[in-house]
């Protein structure tokens, strides 16, 4: 059975291919009731970790702290596997929490879902997994790594909203025609932004352009909620203890979860912690929290409009077959109707906005559909390196937002060769979102561990090469960089020195 798999900030969906229909699966959860999805949380006692059903089957246990959104951390640019990361009490390596959370979505699919028979004798589990459309070469490292590691086989990695084209194929392929063969896919889940513009022609997908705003999503409309309950009762976040926090966090998602485009107040239970006296309730207006959103949706918008200048003139408004919106977060009401508001009634919401992602995994996984996607890099990956004899500092970027991924399996490799003019190369890889006109680095940028080279037998000596002073040469060795990029957007580096045959090779988002 293939498995589309899609790890989300709050909840995590699974579908799966079954004679041309991708049901979502569902899970039994602690109660015995039947729920589409697996909570993405963890919870910690005295170094025990539980994740997802386990997690929330002792999440009214004040002895457990309970955790949720931890795959926001992820979108640290700086992150990697082994950093440690506060879960209750304990100091726990990310890659190790990611891992644990892949193993429990592993175990409740053969223990607990309605496909654990179909599942019993697969000795590995066939899955295509996403992950944001910007994130960052360690992230998408993480990720891959936890599902391999978990005994999944990963056939494929796709970003989010590309999945979600496919899902958009399979559902509204009458939308599409040889003269409108282009969606706009607008995800916004509960961590993260993304969106995208896919062209189709049947069955091929080709990625055109890709934004988006890493950390933007469904906790934030949460978030505002929470300071409109405080700031009616006049408390500052700062004296709210940490537990009560995360409980009005929790109540005030279930409450925006809940509304509907009739839906004229919210009432928010507020817990003897945070009021000081009993409990009591607190009631807003719709509206008001309406408004207060706008800020967050308008920067969804923004973030869009780079890839959408297309819409800018009529002419090429007639490629466009819609805006797709995806993504649990989009449900809230003021979403679609802000994105009404600026493009009208090329606005189409999926029916499962919140499965439309593993919806469009699971065609992605399965051979038989036949579908095929030319993704792209969707970041900037290059290297720092210095001219003018070090009195100044470049940036040459490798690969680019413009740079179409490989096929699966495959991988596109760039080449840079050249005689070293000093005694010790100095790499300082980074990834950003984009560069300017000039050339230099913007948006978040993640500067990886600085890689030093050794050029002569000087340096191939030393035992620290950190501390050794660069020094100009005369002739200095050939060397050769081979820069690799694969299908899942994760970048390698082999230096090599082609008299000495010395090499070292390193691997994007692995210290």
């Amino acid at each position: 059975m293939d498995l589309g798999i899609d790890f989300g900030t709050t909840r995590t969906v699974v579908a799966c291919a079954d004679r041309g229909n991708h049901p979502v699966v569902s899970f039994t959860d602690a109660a015995g009731d039947s729920i589409a999805w697996i909570p993405t949380v963890v919870a910690e006692r005295a170094g025990s970790l539980r994740f997802g059903f386990e997690a929330m089957a002792v999440a009214g246990d004040p002895s457990w702290t309970f955790v949720r959104s931890f795959k926001r951390l992820l979108s640290n640019p700086r992150i990697r596997p082994e950093d440690p990361v506060a879960i209750g009490s304990s100091a726990v390596p990310l890659g190790r929490v990611v891992g644990g959370f892949v193993e429990h979505i592993r175990d409740a699919l053969r223990t607990r879902s309605n496909v654990r028979g179909s599942l019993a004798g697969a000795p590995l589990l066939r899955a295509a997994v996403a992950v944001p459309a910007n994130a960052h070469g360690a992230q998408r490292l993480i990720t891959l790594d936890a599902f391999r590691q978990a005994g999944l086989e990963v056939v494929a990695m796709l970003n989010e909203p590309s999945a979600a084209g496919f899902e958009y194929t399979h559902r509204h392929r009458d939308t599409l025609s040889a003269k409108r063969d282009a969606v706009v896919v607008y995800d916004l889940g509960g961590g993260t932004f993304d969106s995208s513009v896919v062209r189709m022609s049947g069955r091929h997908h080709e990625v055109l352009a890709t934004a988006g705003v890493a950390r933007l999503g469904g906790d934030d409309f949460d978030g505002v909620l929470a300071d409109l309950v405080l700031g009616r009762l006049g408390i500052a976040r700062a004296a709210v203890p940490e537990r009560s926090m995360a409980d009005l966090l929790d109540q005030c998602r279930a409450a925006k979860e809940s509304l509907n485009p009739s839906s004229r107040k919210i009432a928010i239970e507020i817990d003897a912690s945070i009021a000081g006296h009993s409990p009591s309730e607190v009631t807003l207006a719709v509206g008001d929290f309406y408004d207060a959103c706008a800020p967050l949706v308008e920067r969804t918008i923004e973030a869009m409009l780079p890839i959408m200048t297309r819409l800018d003139d009529e002419e090429s408004l007639s490629e466009i077959a819609g805006v797709y919106v995806v993504g649990g977060a989009s449900e809230l009401p003021v979403v679609p109707r802000a994105l009404r508001q600026r493009f009208g009634r090329r606005v189409h919401r999926s029916p499962y906005p919140s499965a439309a992602v593993a919806i469009g995994l699971s065609i992605a996984a399965h051979a038989a559909a036949g579908f095929e996607i030319v993704d792209r890099y969707s970041r900037v990956f290059g290297v720092f390196r210095e001219r003018e004899n070090g009195q100044e500092i470049t940036c040459d970027p490798i690969f680019t937002p413009e740079t179409r991924l490989p096929g699966s399996g495959e991988s596109l490799v760039c080449t840079r060769r050249y005689r070293a003019a000093h005694n010790l190369g100095h790499f300082r890889f980074f990834e950003c979102g984009g560069l300017e006109a000039d050339g230099r680095p913007r948006g978040d940028m993640a500067v990886h561990s600085d890689v030093y080279f050794p050029f002569s037998d000087q340096a191939r000596a030393a035992s620290n090469l950190a501390s050794m002073d660069v020094e100009r040469t005369d002739v200095g060795p050939e060397i050769v960089e081979h820069y690799s990029l694969d299908d899942a957007g994760i970048v390698s580096v082999l230096i090599r020195d082609v008299d000495s045959g010395y090499e070292q090779s390193y691997r994007l988002g692995r210290a």
